[in-house]
Parts: structure tokens; C-alpha cells; sequence
């Protein structure tokens, strides 16, 4: 059993050697919407309350009972305190009563495990990019379980998502921004703007895989104050931001392929589930030779399956579980796709 509750969405999920049984998902979002972004203590309230029904609902639709359950999966962080503490608290209950195996895991290992499900084992290796509304990393992942993951690159500000939150509001286009933006680009011109795509180019030499897009947010701003060209619309300004960060995201994710060998890329996280990126990705990975992956959309924003996923990797291998104290790591760093895990563990390759 797998539970999610970093942000605004109360995942559950029930994985079984790679395969999904059942899942349910509840979202706060329109609580939310009012604000412009996430509150962190509507977020927990909403956990709260849909918690069990949660569980419920995935058991129903998995064909399970408790009875069956064999080990709990849950997100430990990054993420928002409180609302990581009612998935760590309700975790903790199901499998003290149970007397199962717990394993706190790491959110973005997640959403990487989330691919398996659609597509079978990772390749070894293989490039993941990761895109979602507060990270943008690469990694080099040999082994999403038993062997340390290494970050190529992370978002020096912005991550992607954000971007897409910041720039809609601009635009007056609503929360969340990055469906918002893919609905409005689709009727704008992507090519009427000239927006910077930042650390590209010559000037970017020994940081060619990094990211940051507050200037590109900025440049919007300013675009947007002037009224440059009155004969533009709100989806060419749209259209054209959003093809500057999709151009960024697969220019750098294939240059990260060739500069380490490695003919897979894969894509996840919340922004995978945006459409121009799906597209030039598979356009532009089929002229480079490269292997592309991409989870269904459902399993691209958050979710319990991933995390029932990437338990069920970790019960397949083996793993310790981790100790019945463990916390919340709101701002964990992705080495290992299980946090609070033996010294023993972490001392290896």
C-alpha cells in the first residue's frame, strides 16, 4: 500500500510486482484555487478528511482487503510539513495494526517508479527528467533502489511548475497554472515571441544542464507590462512562454543523454503531463536515436500508485524497512529512493 500526501492530493495505491491493482486519489485544488497556490494547513485538513475514504476507495477498486496488504509505503518528503504528517501518521497507524513493514520514501523517487508501472523495469541506465511544480532535476539512475542516484543538474530558482503558476497569474489564466497554459497555448502562435531560454548557448558553458526560469518568468512580466504588439494575443504570449521552457527541458535533457551514453530518457513528474512537452520530446528524442519514456498523464501528478510503486521495489529488493520513529524530511535531497533507512545501508555503493 502506497499513501501520498506531500501537497494537495491524498493518494492511494496498491502495487503488487510491478503491476497496479487499485488506486484512488482526492484533491484539494479548488480549496486552494481562491488563493493563487497551496495552503499548507487547508492541504492537511483536506488529508484528513479524506484519508480513509481514500484507502476505501482503493481497496474497492483493487479488489483487497486490509487483510492483504503486505507491507506501507509512504511519502516521508520533500514536501509540505503538514500535510507529509498526516500520510506519515496514518501510515504509521495501518501498519502498526497490520504488523507489516513500513518504508518512508521520497517523493520524486516515486513519481520515477511511476513509469515502471506503464513500462516495466527502468533500463540501466538511464537519464530521468524530473518536472514538477517545485523541482526540475536530471538524474543519472542506475538502479532506482539499490545503488545512489546521481543528480546531474537541479533549478537554480523556479522550477518549471512554478514558472507555469507565476506566468499564468500574469496572464490572468487562473490556478494551476500549467493546465491552464497548455489549454490557452494551444490556440496561440508559439513562434510570435522571442523569449530567452536561460543557460543556453556559449555563455552557459560548464552549466549546460542546469536550469532557472525566473528570468524567463521575469521577461514575461515585462512583455506583458509593455503591450509590446497589441495584435497578440493572451495564447500567443501562452504559446510562446511555453515553448521556451519545453525547448529548454528537452534540449538539455537530450544533452544530458549524450553526455553520459545513456539511450533512455524519461520524463516525469506533474509538468509530463503537459502536452507540448510530450510531443516535441517524442519528436526530438526519435531524431537523437533516444529511447523516450513518459507515464500515462494520471500517473504523472501526484498520486498513491507511484508510491506503492516504488514500496514494492523496495520489498522486491529486499530493503530494510525503516524504524517506526522516523519524521518528516520536508526538504529531502534524492540520493536514495527510501529515506531513514540503517547506516549499513547508506555506507554501500
Amino acid at each position: 500500500m502506497g499513501i501520498e500526501t506531500s501537497c494537495d492530493e491524498t493518494g492511494v495505491g496498491f502495487v503488487r510486482d510491478g503491476v497496479l491493482l487499485g488506486d484512488a486519489l482526492a484533491s484539494s485544488m479548488d480549496e486552494h484555487a481562491r488563493f493563487g497556490g497551496v495552503v499548507p494547513e487547508v492541504a492537511a485538513r483536506a488529508h484528513v478528511n479524506a484519508m480513509v475514504p481514500m484507502v476505501n476507495a482503493a481497496l474497492g477498486n483493487a479488489g483487497l482487503s486490509l487483510r492483504d496488504v503486505g507491507a506501507v509505503a509512504v511519502t516521508a518528503g520533500p514536501g509540505l510539513t503538514s500535510a507529509l504528517q498526516v500520510g506519515i501518521a496514518a501510515a504509521k497507524s495501518y501498519a502498526l495494526a497490520l504488523d507489516v513493514p513500513m518504508y518512508a520514501v521520497h517523493h520524486l523517487a516515486g513519481h520515477a517508479a511511476a513509469d515502471t508501472l506503464e513500462h516495466g523495469p527502468l533500463p540501466s541506465p538511464c537519464v530521468i527528467l524530473i518536472v514538477s511544480g517545485g523541482h526540475t532535476s536530471l538524474l543519472l539512475v542506475r538502479d532506482l533502489v539499490d545503488q545512489r542516484i546521481l543528480h546531474l543538474s537541479d533549478t537554480w530558482d523556479d522550477a518549471a511548475g512554478e514558472a507555469f503558476d507565476k506566468v499564468a497569474r500574469l496572464l490572468g489564466l487562473g490556478y494551476p497554472g500549467g493546465p491552464a497554459i497548455d489549454r490557452a497555448a494551444r490556440d496561440g502562435d508559439p513562434r510570435a515571441i522571442a523569449f530567452p531560454r536561460p543557460l543556453t548557448g556559449p555563455q552557459a558553458r560548464g552549466q549546460e544542464l542546469e536550469f532557472s526560469f525566473s528570468g524567463l518568468k521575469t521577461a514575461v512580466a515585462r512583455y506583458v507590462e509593455k503591450g509590446v504588439d497589441p495584435a497578440l494575443t493572451t495564447a500567443d504570449v501562452a504559446a510562446s512562454f511555453q515553448e521556451a521552457v519545453v525547448d529548454v527541458l528537452v534540449s538539455k535533457a537530450i544533452l544530458a543523454c549524450r553526455m553520459h551514453d545513456v539511450s533512455t530518457l524519461v520524463i516525469v513528474g506533474g509538468v509530463a503531463a503537459n502536452g507540448r512537452l510530450r510531443a516535441s520530446a517524442e519528436e526530438r528524442c526519435a531524431a537523437a536515436g533516444l529511447q523516450l519514456r513518459v507515464p500515462p498523464m494520471r500517473l504523472c501528478t501526484d498520486n498513491g500508485a507511484m508510491i506503492a510503486a516504488i514500496g514494492d521495489l523496495l520489498v522486491r529488493a529486499g530493503a530494510p524497512d525503516s524504524p517506526r520513529d522516523f519524521s518528516v524530511d520536508p526538504a529531502a535531497v534524492l540520493h536514495r529512493a527510501q529515506l531513514f533507512i540503517p547506516e549499513e545501508v547508506l555506507a554501500s555503493p
